[in-house]
């Protein structure tokens, strides 16, 4: 995936087949005990440590075996065994596969924080509260700690986040004469300057993905999704849900697009050619630019994400953390892993090295850190416009029980409206009906 990282979630995995099965059964595991906490304390991880064994992570990032093999050099006595079961949907099929089989699921394994509500649901992570992971809070950005605390049972350690901001080709805005928009009205207005002048560019691509949708409806406002145990509330006609599909709507049927599918080939020649003139996307997308875009290196620069009224704010897209499964037979040893993988500063380092964009407070706030200029974007301090979009995330976003399910079925609802140059609302209700279906089939209580 040449450098793609957790924010990968926007490439599209042949995931409708295998969906249904991330999901079902999942009430009846709640039932059969619910979520305990692990049996241990703060003093077992050093003991686990010290005495050692073997255990398995599965990760797709790019450092996890740097990391462990760092981890290794410092204990020992400890083995780990590093496996890349697929990216997202395909190893969460396997995980949900292996937690409803009652085996086969690893000690450690990489979740994204949409997925987390379904596979804490499930009953297939260990509650890691008995082990102090509690008291980490303050060590990690509000948005990311919301993303592994449930009611107060923590099943994992943020690793990265993805707070959005806008990227922009400069020489493309030179050479059209564009002022970079700081609210969505001057963004629409850019598109169609820079489309008039240029009918091969494109203010951005967008064919229709769920990550995108939901993190758009978020900045916008809305909040689509309420969970509450099994009961659920789905309303995706709701103000915020409104704003977004309205303002993106004039860009849809404008024709105002590229119809490059993101991560494709297509989509980074675009971005290489100056065709693809901006990104709305997570603060983990400078790595990928860097690797997967190199002749445009210096053409490219970072602004805030426009907003509805000039009010700094942002949401997060992509980003995900590590969690212990239930079937771990050393599970002291593992959430010692854990920690040490996400919250220890060796550990930090070499994945912010890959191209990572932390979760932690202490890394987002070293001057090392806001003050390194970025040459591939032509000098500029990227993180310094990164790190405040982590501050201006806006508070309160939840992710459905059955998320991962969800995104599957997104473009065969909205994803048919961007087809048509139709109506995103007229999308976003077709996905609203199928989502309040499934939810209940499932056992949930899914109100509209």
């Amino acid at each position: 995936m040449s450098h793609l990282r957790t924010g990968s979630v926007l490439r599209r995995v042949a995931i409708v087949a295998t969906a249904a099965a991330l999901v079902g059964g999942s009430l009846a595991a709640c039932s059969s005990g619910g979520s305990t906490s692990g049996s241990g304390s703060a003093d077992d991880l050093a003991a686990a440590l010290e005495k050692g064994g073997e255990i398995t992570y599965w990760s797709w990032t790019p450092s996890a075996e740097d990391q462990a093999a760092a981890f290794e050099k410092q204990y020992p006595n400890v083995k780990v065994n590093v496996v890349n079961a697929g990216t997202n949907t395909e190893e969460y099929t396997k995980l949900q596969n292996a937690i409803k089989a009652g085996s086969g699921a690893p000690d450690v394994v990489q979740i994204e924080y949409y997925a987390f509500p379904q596979f804490a649901l499930t009953d297939g992570l260990l509650d890691l509260s008995s082990y102090g992971f509690g008291d980490l809070e303050g060590d990690y950005t509000a948005s990311t700690w919301n993303s592994v605390d449930f009611d107060g049972k923590i099943y994992g350690l943020p690793q990265d986040s993805g707070p959005m901001a806008m990227f922009y080709n400069k020489s493309v805005f030179d050479q059209y004469g564009l002022t970079v928009p700081t609210t969505w009205d001057e963004y629409i207005a850019t598109a169609k300057q820079l489309t008039a002048a240029d009918p091969t560019k494109k203010i951005t691509n967008d064919t229709g993905d769920p990550g995108f949708a939901t993190s758009m409806i978020w900045q916008a406002g809305g909040q689509p999704f309420q969970v509450d145990g099994t009961n659920v509330t789905i309303d995706l006609a709701d103000e915020g849900s409104q704003k977004w599909a309205n303002t993106w709507n004039q860009l849809v049927s404008g024709g105002l697009l590229s119809d490059a599918s993101s991560w494709s080939d297509e989509w980074f020649k675009g971005l290489g050619d100056g065709s693809i003139a901006t990104l709305i996307i997570g603060a983990w997308m400078p790595g990928n630019l860097e690797a997967s875009v190199p002749d445009a290196a210096g053409d490219w620069r970072v602004a805030p994400m426009p907003t509805y009224d000039g009010t700094a704010v942002s949401a997060e897209n992509g980003g995900g953390g590590q969690a212990v499964t239930k079937q771990s037979q050393n599970p002291a040893l593992a959430a010692a892993f854990l920690k040490w993988l996400n919250n220890d500063q060796a550990s930090i380092d070499i994945f912010s090295a890959s191209g990572g964009f932390p979760s932690t407070t202490a890394d987002l706030t070293s001057d090392a850190f806001l003050n390194a200029k970025s040459e591939y974007f032509g000098g500029q301090q990227i993180n310094q416009v990164l790190v405040q979009a982590s501050q201006d995330v806006r508070k309160g976003w939840q992710y459905l029980p059955f998320q991962v399910y969800a995104n599957s079925i997104f473009g065969d609802t909205v994803g048919q409206a961007y087809a048509s140059k139709g109506d995103l609302n007229d999308g976003l209700a077709a996905w609203q009906k199928q989502l309040v279906s499934y939810g209940n089939e499932q056992g949930f209580s899914v109100n509209k």
